[in-house]
């Protein structure tokens, strides 16, 4: 099976929900749709689904046009990120529900239910219902009935979410495996870079409706061809730094910067430099290590991690720095920025010098 979205747009009283998206997704193959909320990854999966009809455009699906089909005519599975059961029916019944409308046998029914009830971990709960569960078995129930239901295209709206951390992490390990053994498509919606990471696969990034960059996960990270999908792909969000080159020489809020790593040959004009929030050190981390004095605004302290809030000349900065590190607010600091690590943008935000991809982590 094929998806095709062939320029499709949603306006909603006279607002732009999904701008111009064309994408080709294949069977067997995970798509992670990552962006912030609003961005457009439930509309652009109801479009996929057929719960909605895009203004304009065409949704194709192994070369025939189903742009006008409703949902219960496609085989279709979604799952959202505020669970969906049927309240009367037992968790096993809730899970055996689509096998069921499709009149398969019982033997086949049964087995298919207790696979995906120990993958989900629900095994000991089939016999109870809904509302005798905590909200994280609720969604692992509505997971389970997607799974078994065997639909071409399965649509997951952040569905994780909902789940305590140790039970989602063990999901994220094992729904790639499920992902690779169906054949169906996938589309995985998040707003978390981390997320996409771990499940890999393809990443279409999105900003205010559109799709900004699609590719291999690990790929479009590495390499994002604009301001808007680095940002989108990196979490706490990448920082910036404008900077002007003329004649050869490098200048940041009147400081000279030496014209080395993916500084090196640029053309005269505006840029921006991007790093990310854990290529900004406290301690040199090399000798072309470039140092700038910040003022610590906050530190947030994880455990493992602190996140310290920097203000640079009217900008904020966000360093990710591992173990415990209680700043002073109001302090200076001095940091470092590693110029072999930098994203050059120009002044059209667009992509125009990228770290080794060895060393764009």
């Amino acid at each position: 099976m094929t998806l095709e979205l062939s320029h499709v747009s949603k306006q909603v009283g006279g607002e732009t929900h999904i701008s111009d998206v064309s994408l080709t997704l294949a069977s067997g193959t995970l798509t992670i749709l990552l962006g912030p909320t609003l961005s457009g990854k439930t509309s652009l999966m109801r479009l996929m689904a057929g719960l909605d009809r895009p203004t304009t455009g065409q949704v194709i699906i192994d070369g025939t046009d189903v742009t006008g089909v409703p949902v219960q005519k496609r085989s279709v599975a979604m799952v959202y990120q505020q669970f969906i059961n049927y309240p009367n029916l037992t968790v096993y019944e809730n899970i055996a529900s689509p096998m069921r409308v499709a009149g398969l046998g019982r033997e086949e029914t049964d087995a298919a239910v207790r696979r995906a009830a120990d993958l989900m971990r629900l095994a000991p709960l089939l016999d109870r219902k809904p509302l005798e569960l905590s909200g994280g078995q609720q969604q692992r129930t509505a997971l389970a009935r997607a799974i078994v239901k065997g639909a071409d295209l399965v649509l997951l709206d952040e569905p994780l979410a909902n789940l305590d951390y140790k039970l989602r992490e063990e999901l994220r390990e094992e729904l790639p495996r499920l992902f690779s053994e169906t054949g169906a498509i996938f589309v995985y919606a998040t707003t978390e870079p981390t997320e996409a990471l771990l499940l890999g696969g393809n990443t279409a990034t999105l900003h205010e409706g559109r799709v900004t960059q699609f590719g291999g996960t690990l790929d479009v990270y590495r390499r994002p061809v604009d301001r808007n999908t680095a940002d989108v792909f990196s979490d706490p969000p990448m920082n910036f730094l404008a900077i002007t080159v003329a004649g050869g020489q490098v200048t940041a809020r009147d400081q000279a910067l030496p014209a080395t790593g993916q500084l090196a040959g640029l053309a005269d004009g505006q840029y921006a430099i991007g790093f990310r929030p854990n290529h900004l050190h406290l301690t040199r981390p090399g000798a072309s290590a470039l140092p700038v004095t910040a003022n610590v605004a906050v530190t947030e302290i994880t455990g493992s991690e602190s996140f310290v809030h920097l203000d640079f000349d009217g900008q904020r900065w966000i360093a990710l720095l591992h173990g415990i590190h209680d700043l002073e607010p109001g302090s200076a600091a001095e940091v470092f920025l590693d110029p072999d690590r930098f994203y050059v943008f120009d002044e059209h935000d667009a992509l125009v010098a990228a770290p080794d991809l060895a060393e764009a982590a």
